[in-house]
């Protein structure tokens, strides 16, 4: 019998519990297969030598996902919340003569990264299936009876829950691709409106502080920051206050950035700073459920006027925007689902997005439009454009 290597991989996996080994070991115990070996890191089968081993995408990095070259099987599990970075990392890895990738997904966007760059037009040696409830001789009779009863009440919710097809983005997307992807080939002469600048504060260990420059019609960049304290994150601020003098700083001061919001005022920066608390009252009560949700509404109008608007090219960021489910309130108000849910769901936190909907937490008006050429060396414009055309953008 042939021994084989299997990685059994996700995108994020804090711990071997978030991995397919608890489904595995359960079958194992179910069926009492006492071939097998269940260790706290790895499955063994006795007879054949064959292991599972588990590993989360994003912790590999360049170089030591190198370690994965020898391995016979990858099983990328919910891959559709796997980022086009970690995908084109893993794909030219796994080399091993007769090698194979098995990818099981739910797709959540038409433009799942991994979906788009293997089975939207798979080649000759891709296989592609579709398997439903209905291919099941073992479905439960209770759950044909829910899945009859969903595609009866919802069919938007049938079509994607039971069937597998993408998320419809008019049921429940508040922000399409096709808005942010329009966006992301835009190519604005540079705006004189005032600059404004949105801060998501970091609240755990894996989330990212990020800093987003947004002037009018065009978002600049964003900085991103990981492992800061607060008084860093305000020495940051300060920074990017005084060498670019923005109109606004907006800040949400829920949790640990209310810290940040009080350094920064100590240091007499009232004039700019704003704190911003996305579960507080809408500024349109009647429209929206609360802050957050307005803000979010904002950005998505921002996105689809018929001026247009530039993002920068970030696949991330795209599908941080694209990720958030809308829905109403009893009183017929906008909500946005919780951030702890898009997080669970798309297995991050959408601190970019956040970033950039801060910006939008008061009006900002475009007065006058300058050509590139005519900015000054050291402005913020002449800054990024410089990053981008070094980057190849």
């Amino acid at each position: 019998m042939k021994k084989l290597r299997i990685a059994c991989m996700r995108e994020v996996q804090d711990s071997i519990k978030d991995s397919v080994y608890k489904l595995l070991s359960d079958r194992i115990m179910t069926h009492k297969l006492t071939d097998y070996k269940v260790t706290a890191t790895q499955i063994a089968n006795k007879i054949t030598g064959t292991t599972f081993i588990f590993k989360g995408l994003r912790e590999q990095a360049a170089g030591n996902i190198k370690s994965l070259e020898g391995v016979d099987i990858v099983w990328l599990e919910e891959a559709q919340k796997i980022s086009r970075h970690s995908w084109d990392i893993l794909d030219p890895t796994i080399r091993k003569p007769e090698s194979e990738i098995w990818i099981s997904m739910n797709r959540e966007q038409e433009n799942d990264p991994v979906w788009a760059a293997v089975a939207a037009h798979p080649d000759e040696r891709t296989l592609v299936v579709k398997v439903n409830y209905t291919d099941n001789p073992f479905c439960p009779d209770e759950m044909r009876y829910l899945a009859e009863k969903c595609r009866l009440e919802n069919p938007d919710d049938y079509e994607h829950i039971w069937l597998g097809a993408p998320v419809s983005a008019g049921a429940y997307k508040l922000i399409t691709y096709k808005s942010v992807h329009s966006a992301m080939s835009c190519c604005w002469r540079v705006s004189s409106a005032p600059l404004i600048i949105g801060i998501d504060v970091a609240r755990f260990g894996d989330d990212a502080t990020v800093m987003c420059f947004r002037r009018g019609r065009v978002c600049l960049e964003f900085k991103i920051f990981k492992h800061l304290d607060n008084v860093a994150v305000a020495n940051q601020a300060t920074f990017f206050i005084r060498q670019f003098r923005p109109a606004r700083v907006f800040i949400d001061a829920g949790g640990v950035g209310g810290g940040v919001v009080d350094i920064l005022l100590d240091r007499g920066l009232k004039r700019v700073v704003r704190p911003v608390m996305f579960g507080a009252g809408a500024l349109m009560e009647e429209r929206y459920h609360n802050r957050r949700a307005e803000m979010w509404d904002e950005l998505r109008q921002w996105l689809e006027n018929e001026q247009g608007a530039q993002l920068p090219p970030d696949e991330i960021l795209a599908a941080e925007l694209c990720a958030v489910n809308k829905k109403y309130d009893s009183r017929g108000r906008l909500q946005l689902e919780e951030k702890a849910e898009i997080k669970r769901r798309i297995g991050r936190s959408p601190d970019m997005a956040d970033a950039l909907a801060l910006t939008f937490a008061e009006p900002v008006y475009d007065t006058d439009i300058q050509a590139e050429s005519d900015l000054k060396p050291n402005s913020l414009e002449s800054l990024f454009s410089a990053k981008k055309s070094d980057a190849g953008w």
